[in-house]
């Protein structure tokens, strides 16, 4: 397909960066001051030429071929006080990276509308949110690591990689993180990591290298989409151990692949295990590895997209070549 002019979010910095390896080019938003959401071609990720830095006032001046929103204030908000009528009419895209907060089962998406496209990022997802009458596909993730970062997993101690967990409580498992830390040697890091503790942020880039080291992977969080970080740990070939909850119970076979359980009690006898058997976390974790290349490999995720756009673009209502020139203010 020939190159899309994409306007989008910088939401989640880590998806953004895998989704801009699709062949379109992608303008960021962003503001004064780079606030969170709006920190457009910005930050420690190695941006591509096709990522473009798009100040917010500047959208209603130039022509896209899609919008890809991906929060609620972007959807409900900024297109109606940024984007010009006719961009509005523009093929849509709205990325829901959560799983529903306020109801697990029956909280309606706030985007209803047959004329945009919702994208779940896991099937979990597109199972538990009420999407109405507007239509749904699940796009998994796809992720990439560096060459030659392979499992060593000499460090005698778990691995866990979670944001912010002191604030995000026991949706993120801050409570199972601090009881099986008890039991199990774990390390902590991702952003205020170091107020319970933890090692603090580790840049995504160096992340595979960095865990590569540890004994396994422990996955705390009761009720969230499904995490990058673990992937990425799965490409790697580090074992993963992880509660049998949301897309994760699909992701890890346990007792093959890695161990996935509700029981906390057979997580931390199964940690215990791998402590003391580098051979069998090492032959869990070769299994998971392979089931991640062929499950979330970034030429499928690139692939699928390409499908998406190509879809939305073909049966969007043409739109007139030079629109942004007529619908500006005077």
């Amino acid at each position: 397909m020939k190159p899309l002019n994409i306007l989008t979010w910088h939401t989640h910095g880590s998806y953004l960066y895998y989704l801009t390896q699709a062949p379109h080019r992608f303008f960021v938003v962003s503001k004064p001051g780079r606030p969170a959401g709006y920190s457009g071609r910005w930050g420690h990720h190695p941006w591509g030429d096709n990522v473009f830095d798009m100040p917010i006032e500047q959208i209603r001046h130039h022509e896209f071929d899609c919008i890809i929103f991906q929060e609620d204030h972007q959807y409900l908000n900024d297109q109606f006080e940024y984007m010009t009528p006719a961009q509005r009419s523009l093929p849509r895209v709205y990325i829901e990276h959560d799983t529903p907060r306020e109801h697990p089962t029956d909280l309606r998406h706030p985007v209803d509308d047959p004329n945009v496209l919702l994208v779940h990022v896991t099937h979990f997802n597109a199972l538990m949110w009420n999407s109405g009458r507007t239509p749904v596909k699940v796009i998994e993730h796809g992720v990439m690591v560096p060459s030659g970062v392979s499992y060593r997993g000499g460090h005698e101690r778990g691995i866990v990689v979670v944001n912010n967990i002191a604030k995000r409580g026991r949706r993120l498992g801050g409570d199972v993180f601090a009881a099986v830390r008890e039991k199990v040697p774990l390390d902590l890091v991702g952003m205020g990591a170091e107020d319970v503790g933890g090692l603090g942020e580790v840049q995504h880039a160096q992340l595979p290298n960095f865990v590569a080291d540890y004994r396994f992977f422990f996955n705390p969080i009761r009720y969230t989409s499904l995490g990058l970080a673990v992937i990425e740990t799965m490409m790697v070939g580090v074992p993963v151990v992880a509660l049998a909850t949301t897309e994760m119970a699909t992701v890890i076979e346990n007792g093959r692949s890695g161990y996935a359980d509700t029981n906390i009690g057979n997580l931390i006898a199964h940690m215990q295990e791998l402590l003391r058997n580098h051979d069998l976390a090492r032959a869990l974790g070769e299994r998971g590895r392979r089931n991640a290349i062929e499950r979330f490999n970034i030429q499928r995720f690139v692939n699928d997209w390409n499908r998406a756009l190509s879809e939305v673009t073909a049966t969007a209502l043409p739109v007139k070549k030079n629109y942004y020139m007529a619908t500006l203010s005077p």
